[in-house]
């Protein structure tokens, strides 16, 4: 019978004595902030966080949209291709998560947990959130594009309130919302990355 390689002996040493654990630990962590967050009971905050996460499609949408068509109808170059960098912040924050999410499939916290009471709709696997990336898109490209104190602070608070969101109806682990905040965060500055390079590239 062949030994096994010293190798492989470091990696079950490590699966069993850190990668595990501290994957537990983890998913401890994860749920414990959840319990802290989402409650059992009828609050009067759940009809606002209902309201915020709601709320994140159609400012998504309407971003752009009144960015790009203020664009057009002024004749401004510069503020159409805003937003449409908006859009391809968007497409590809959206992208990347549902890719995410349908390779993982994690289980909503409700599911897993009984005690964790879900307050809003949620249909798709958990990780990472959408509602988070897509909204931590639009507040970063805002942000990128517009960069004063009166864009940033408002954008990354709506941003930052979808996200909790999310936890208080117990729709998605604080992981969740880590992870989306990240991807659609990214996601914008790639964009916005990219963006810039093509047109330094047209200047002669």
């Amino acid at each position: 019978m062949k030994k096994l390689p010293s190798s492989g002996l470091l990696v079950i040493f490590l699966l069993l004595n850190v990668i595990i654990p501290v994957s537990l630990s983890a998913q401890d962590l994860d749920i414990k902030i959840l319990r802290a967050i989402n409650s059992p009971d009828d609050l009067p905050s759940d009809d606002f966080f209902r309201f915020i996460s709601n709320s994140e499609p159609y400012i998504v949408a309407a971003v752009p949209v009144a960015i790009g068509g203020y664009g057009l109808i002024r004749h401004d170059d510069k503020q159409f291709r805003n937003g449409c960098v908006i859009v391809a912040a968007t497409a590809l924050c959206a992208g990347v998560t549902n890719i995410l999410k349908y390779t993982i499939d994690r289980d909503r916290p409700f599911i897993t947990y009984p005690d964790i009471t879900k307050k809003s709709k949620a249909g798709s696997p958990s990780f990472p959130s959408g509602h988070t990336s897509s909204a931590f898109a639009t507040a970063t490209s805002l942000s990128l594009i517009y960069s004063k104190w009166y864009v940033i602070v408002p954008s990354y608070g709506w941003a930052a309130t979808v996200g909790y969101s999310r936890m208080h109806l117990g729709v998605h682990y604080p992981s969740d919302v880590l992870a989306g905040a990240v991807i659609g965060a990214g996601s914008a500055w790639l964009t916005h990355y990219v963006n810039k390079k093509m047109i330094n590239r047209k200047k002669p």
